[in-house]
């Protein structure tokens, strides 16, 4: 199993990661997360850690992610989709971020592309409004959902902010899912319709027993639970290990599901063409397929299901 160690099931519930940056993690993270009950994961386009100088970067960037990285999934069970946007650090850059609204729309009708994102704010500058708003009128036009980043630094007021600009572009409250909440801000969030999701990290920001106590209090109508695991400190499992933890805290089996499972495929679903039947009628793993020619594995024997052998 490499660096992770297997979780105990104490459940048999499935699990949906909605914001997990996977092209920052390795195969063994992929198996820990199939072993652990993850079926889908989506992955929105973000800041790679530094910045990207030209347009082309962003191309090689948005073709992995319907590309390379769904067939990397594959191989170990899992349902790879992704959201497509120009991230909001990046929005600064306004030469280069006009090359890549012009990019845009070559990706957005990709088959696992499931909504326009991360977008949103970072700093809250001129040049990050102006391309957020851009990036909700090409929603709005398409018709697609929207996941939206709300900055670290001035979390509410930041958070308040995102959805007022939403609903100044006319964008249904329900087609839009408001990521990287808190305490602070997930009442707002609801009170206007949205949907609210939380990313859990480690160590710092939105931890697993806090998203414990947000589940106890507000229920779980229209509340998510990701990883938002990248390059950085974060951990891929933590929404099978957040599930765990509110069983054993005395939440619900149903309030488990929704906020794992169930309420990421209804608010990613409306609007794309994601499904529940694309993993539980996916068939088995076969592991001797390739991607351009390249294989996950390094000379090691590959897994083949038996109704995947002819």
């Amino acid at each position: 199993m490499g660096r992770h160690k297997r979780m105990t099931m104490e459940h048999d519930l499935k699990f949906i990661d909605p914001h997990v940056h996977m092209t920052s993690r390795t195969t063994d993270d992929y198996e820990a997360m199939a072993a652990a009950g993850v079926v889908a994961v989506i992955e929105p386009s973000f800041w790679l850690g530094q910045p990207r100088t030209q347009v082309g970067s962003f191309q090689d960037y948005f073709s992995s992610l319907v590309g390379w990285e769904p067939f990397r999934a594959s191989q170990f069970g899992i349902k790879h989709y992704c959201t497509i946007g120009l991230n909001s650090k990046e929005a600064n850059n306004e030469p280069l971020a006009e090359a890549v609204m012009e990019l845009l729309p070559l990706y957005l009708h990709k088959e696992n592309v499931v909504g326009i994102g991360e977008i949103g704010y970072d700093d809250q500058t001129p040049a990050e409004d102006k391309y957020f708003r851009a990036q909700l009128e090409l929603a709005r036009e398409l018709g697609m959902t929207v996941q939206v980043h709300t900055p670290h630094r001035d979390k509410k007021a930041g958070t308040i902010r995102s959805m007022e600009v939403c609903l100044e572009h006319g964008l249904d409250p329900s087609h839009v899912i408001i990521d990287h909440n808190n305490e602070e801000t997930v009442q707002e969030v609801l009170d206007r319709g949205f949907w609210a999701a939380f990313t859990i990290y480690p160590k710092t920001k939105m931890g697993n027993e806090r998203m414990v106590e947000v589940v106890r209090r507000f229920g779980s109508e229209r509340i998510i639970v990701d990883s938002s695991a990248d390059w950085g400190v974060s951990d891929p499992m933590a929404v099978p290990k957040t599930a765990s933890l509110m069983l054993r805290r005395g939440i619900d089996r149903v309030h488990v599901e929704r906020t794992c499972y169930s309420n990421a495929l209804e608010a990613y679903s409306m609007n794309s063409s994601m499904k529940e039947a694309d993993w539980e009628q996916a068939g088995g793993i076969d592991q001797r397929k390739l991607f351009n020619d390249n294989s996950v594995l390094r000379g090691q024997q590959p897994r083949v299901d038996t109704d995947q052998i002819s």
